[in-house]
């Protein structure tokens, strides 16, 4: 399977970053193709509501997305991970999951499989249910399948980050 995955940490040693590394090592130990795009480290614009593209053309603006984009185009999965930054995902992976909106045509038809891997300091749901409330839209919008979610909830620092989640984390990739 090829497996495309998205993160939105700017912190590449982060706790976000530490799960999908967990979920890579599942997910090849099983014999799947990764391509990882770390969304705060590439040149990404925000949508601006243009619709030059028709929602499946392409965007007005020449940047790092339509590769990301052509990859999801070849991909059977789609992995998206972030850590909360001040109760959303980070802006950085929000405006590569806005630009989905110029490809909605082409992506939306695959059936993709899909998992979420999220993490944040604070324990207590009323933090994280936006932002799963946002991935199931998506993925019911998409037409496309959810396989998991990994809610890190605790998870401030790599070092306080409860070691089952890491072995959570594993388990989807190789699950996936």
């Amino acid at each position: 399977m090829k497996i495309t995955i998205l993160t939105g940490s700017n912190n590449l040693h982060g706790t976000s970053n530490t799960l999908v590394d967990e979920f890579i090592r599942g997910a090849t130990e099983k014999g799947h193709e990764i391509k990882r795009f770390d969304t705060a480290h590439l040149n990404i614009h925000p949508c601006i509501g243009c619709n030059h593209c028709g929602m499946n053309g392409n965007c007005v603006f020449q940047d790092d997305m339509p590769k990301i984009l052509d990859e999801i185009e070849t991909s059977d999965a789609l992995v998206l991970a972030t850590p909360v930054y001040y109760f959303a995902m980070t802006a950085p992976l929000k405006a590569s999951i806005d630009r989905f909106y110029s490809r909605t045509g082409r992506i939306s038809r695959k059936r993709l499989k899909t998992a979420y891997i999220m993490t944040c300091w604070n324990t207590d749901d009323s933090t994280v249910e936006p932002l799963i409330t946002h991935y199931k839209k998506l993925v019911d919008y998409m037409n496309y399948e959810d396989r998991g979610m990994i809610i890190g909830k605790g998870c401030g620092t790599t070092t306080m980050m409860p070691k089952h989640f890491l072995e959570d984390a594993y388990q989807l990739g190789k699950n996936i």
